[in-house]
């Protein structure tokens, strides 16, 4: 198997994980969890999302998150930006990576941003180049790639005229989203197939929910493609609004274990990211639903 010796991963939970919780967690907490975090071996958190609090009550506390939490320097802190606005707030909390987003998919688009792709476009791209004048880097995150709720598969090339758009527009990696965890292993190869006669895998990365308990085939299908960068969420938080009940994010936990397993390099301490599940726990006042807490919490 041709499998890398080194892997990436993003942790979103911060950001996709609690965004998707009926609890607001108090300030402190989530920059107690952050530090936390930051103690694993991660080299890259998202931290938080500088949408309108009106869209994300739960993360209307995105400046002082990002000015509260002690940064190491040898990890990327990073935030959703929706727009020129969320851009200033990201700023002003010196978030070091700008994400910005959107979906292939018309329907969701207009479903999720309240714009048709068309529309979204321009005010992304000020979005990046705001960025880029503040010295950022910028990340493009594009959902529904492997299947919409309202339009089923979406197909390949309209994926890469929104993927193309973003990088002609200067961002620096992108983000692919089985948003409703509908992807199989065989339409990832297939997809990455397509993918790597257009763009170097080096600036792909994937970002798969585990809603149909899928998410770990895919993850070992895209590293046989050559895929090296993984988004994952502490502890299977997350989940989305379309699939109500459905388990989220693919854990950060269950992944280490798995490449790590593997023989697969990741730099991150799969004992300190047990103390750091326990520590969101103690928050949330709920087990996490990874499969490693699971086992954790039965012993």
């Amino acid at each position: 198997m041709n499998w890398p010796e080194k892997v990436t991963i993003k942790e979103v939970g911060p950001r996709d994980g609690l965004q998707n919780e009926q609890i607001i967690l108090p300030t402190q907490s989530k920059i107690d969890w952050i530090d936390q975090l930051s103690d694993t071996g991660l080299s890259y958190i998202e931290v938080t999302s500088f949408v309108h609090p009106k869209w994300i009550p739960q993360l209307s506390d995105a400046v002082q998150v990002a000015k509260g939490i002690k940064r190491n320097p040898s990890i990327t802190y990073a935030a959703l930006v929706p727009n020129e606005r969320g851009l200033e707030a990201a700023l002003e909390g010196e978030i070091d990576d700008i994400s910005v987003f959107m979906s292939s998919s018309e329907t969701h688009n207009l479903k999720n941003i309240n714009k048709s792709i068309s529309d979204t476009l321009p005010v992304l791209k000020k979005v990046i180049d705001g960025a880029a004048n503040g010295g950022k880097t910028v990340r493009g995150y594009v959902s529904t790639v492997f299947g919409c709720p309202y339009e089923g598969e979406v197909s390949m090339d309209q994926v890469f005229r929104v993927c193309d758009q973003l990088f002609d527009y200067g961002i620096s990696e992108i983000s692919l989203g089985d948003t409703i965890g509908v992807a199989s292993p065989r339409q990832v190869a297939s997809f990455l197939e397509s993918a790597v006669k257009r763009y170097d895998l080096s600036r792909i990365a994937l970002h798969f929910h585990d809603t149909r308990g899928m998410a770990l085939a895919n993850v070992l299908q895209a590293l046989e493609c050559g895929v090296e960068t993984f988004d994952s969420s502490l502890g299977g938080l997350g989940g989305c609004p379309y699939a109500p009940g459905a388990s989220g994010n693919v854990a950060t936990d269950d992944l280490i274990h798995m490449l790590h397993k593997m023989g697969i390099q990741t730099g991150i301490k799969q004992e300190k990211l047990i103390k750091a599940a326990l520590l969101m726990q103690s928050f949330l006042e709920k087990p996490l639903p990874s499969h490693q807490m699971a086992v954790y919490n039965a012993q």
